[in-house]
């Protein structure tokens, strides 16, 4: 495989979840800030859960480790893809 450097922050949790922040941009002035969550469900987990329960508790850890909130001032994304 590669390797990037400087391609942002990577958490990855015990069960293979990811939270993964990436700034995106030209320049550190403006740029977005980009939040990524992969929820990993095993093959014998629940596959039917609504997408944003499911990585609703990674996205309050992300919240939690970056503080992003008092960062930015914003309390929602401004785009969710």
């Amino acid at each position: 495989g590669s390797v990037s450097k400087n391609q942002g922050i990577r958490f990855i949790m015990d069960d293979g979840s990811r939270i993964i922040f990436r700034l995106s941009g030209t320049g550190v002035s403006g740029a977005t800030i980009r939040l990524y969550l992969e929820k990993y469900e095993g093959p014998s987990g629940d596959l039917s859960l609504n997408s944003l329960e499911a990585i609703k508790p990674l996205a309050e850890v992300a919240l939690f480790v970056s503080d992003l909130k008092a960062i930015t001032g914003r309390d929602a994304p401004t785009l969710m893809t």
